[in-house]
């Protein structure tokens, strides 16, 4: 009873609008009405303008949605809880990383839970880490990987190693034999592909160049970390990307830059305070493992 209420109030609060809010609910627009009618009357204020075209919030009705929406999101947490088998016989993973881990660290790892425990569901969504931070804090991710270099003070870091970006090439490139790192008047006259300014990566680069006078010779920009990797086996153009690459993708050349980009710390993200699934902490356990001891233990180098 008290789930649905604060769901029949927050999605009218949403649509602003009694019968396009039913319609979503799948219930009656005057059912609706009623049953806002009975929480206002247990509340004893008015929450909902009805006057006007469009249905708004009263400042009852505002102070009460705040706290509504806070308490949905314990009491679905709640739910969860309820539903979470301790000994991971099954359950869900909700599990969010940023793009680039995409290329060399998220593959062994859920490879390697989900030979641990095959009736996981994990459900992997790639975002950009303003969208992980958002999806921590509305409690739509249970576990994240991304960095500790966060604006907000409601998500816990737990460090796990450095990234640092590098020069990536072919083996055909003119580079590839060089021993020597690659200096900034080297690399500004390299044709560079580049990932576009939507990934945060592109802003640490742009701000790389800045800061050591350099006017790249931006050949070409790319959505995708795959396709940029695709463009620089064709030999004729260089990247810049996490050195961990390496460890995927071993066919490519990865030579190191002088003055050094700055380092990055990776780590896993999880809400403050928020109720930590049996599957979310399995999932960590793996991972420190398999970074301590085992197949992605070389990372810890970077």
């Amino acid at each position: 009873m008290i789930l649905r209420h604060i769901r029949y109030l927050l999605t009218v609060a949403d649509y602003r609008n009694f019968t396009r809010a039913a319609d979503s609910l799948h219930i009656s627009q005057p059912a609706l009405s009623q049953q806002i009618r009975q929480l206002e009357n247990d509340l004893g204020g008015q929450l909902f303008d009805r006057s006007g075209r469009v249905v708004r919030l009263t400042d009852f009705g505002a102070i009460y949605v705040e706290y509504a929406r806070r308490a949905l999101l314990e009491l679905e947490a709640g739910q969860r809880a309820l539903h979470d088998v301790r000994d991971l016989s099954r359950g869900q993973l909700r599990l969010a990383f940023t793009p680039t881990f995409t290329e060399y660290l998220v593959a062994p790892a859920v490879d390697h839970f989900h030979s641990t425990y095959p009736n996981i569901v994990i459900d992997m969504m790639e975002m950009s880490l303003e969208a992980i931070e958002s999806g921590l804090s509305e409690d739509r991710i249970d576990l994240a990987i991304g960095f500790t270099d966060l604006r907000s003070d409601d998500i816990e870091t737990q460090p796990l190693f450095l990234e640092r970006i590098t020069l990536v090439v072919s083996d055909r490139h003119p580079v590839a034999a060089q021993h020597a790192p690659v200096e900034p008047a080297q690399l500004a006259a390299l044709p560079l592909a580049l990932l576009g300014g939507q990934f945060v990566s592109r802003f640490y680069i742009d701000s790389y160049f800045e800061s050591q006078g350099i006017k790249p010779s931006v050949a070409l920009q790319a959505n995708s970390i795959s396709a940029l990797l695709k463009i620089v086996r064709g030999g004729k153009v260089a990247t810049l990307l996490p050195g961990a690459l390496r460890y995927e993708h071993r066919d490519l050349k990865y030579i190191p830059l002088e003055p050094e980009f700055p380092a990055r710390t990776v780590a896993l993200l999880t809400r403050k305070a928020a109720y930590r699934t049996a599957a979310a902490a399995a999932f960590s356990a793996t991972l420190k493992a398999m970074l301590e001891t085992g197949a992605l233990s070389s990372l810890r180098a970077e």
